[in-house]
């Protein structure tokens, strides 16, 4: 049996090998990965699927469904689980990305 302790370092392992994964998925208008930009909203692991949730830069995103479809494949791959990503309903904007990340673009 495991302990609660050991259930959460284990669900935080794949967590952090699922966003490591993500960081291969490339926003190619901005030349920057959807963990950089600050995309992947949340990764929830249940005991046989991953559900993410996710936003893009702007609604209209002429590469959101090529995105969102890399994200599902990188992290079912990673996770080597069934995978689901919705789109979150909050704006994107550049204070979302990890810092430093707009250190290129002089936001930061």
């Amino acid at each position: 049996m495991t302990s609660t302790n050991e259930t959460q370092q284990t669900e935080d392992s794949r967590t952090t090998l699922i966003r490591d994964s993500l960081r291969e998925v490339m926003d190619p208008e901005l030349g920057m990965n959807v963990v950089e930009l600050g995309l992947i909203r949340d990764i929830n692991i249940d005991t046989d699927s991953v559900k993410i949730s996710m936003i893009l830069t702007t609604p209209f995103c002429p590469y959101g469904p090529a995105l969102i479809e890399s994200v599902r494949t990188a992290a079912e791959q990673a996770a080597n689980a069934p995978t689901s990503v919705e789109m979150g309903a909050e704006m994107w904007n550049p204070e979302m990305m990890e810092e430093g990340a707009g250190g290129d673009w002089g936001l930061f």
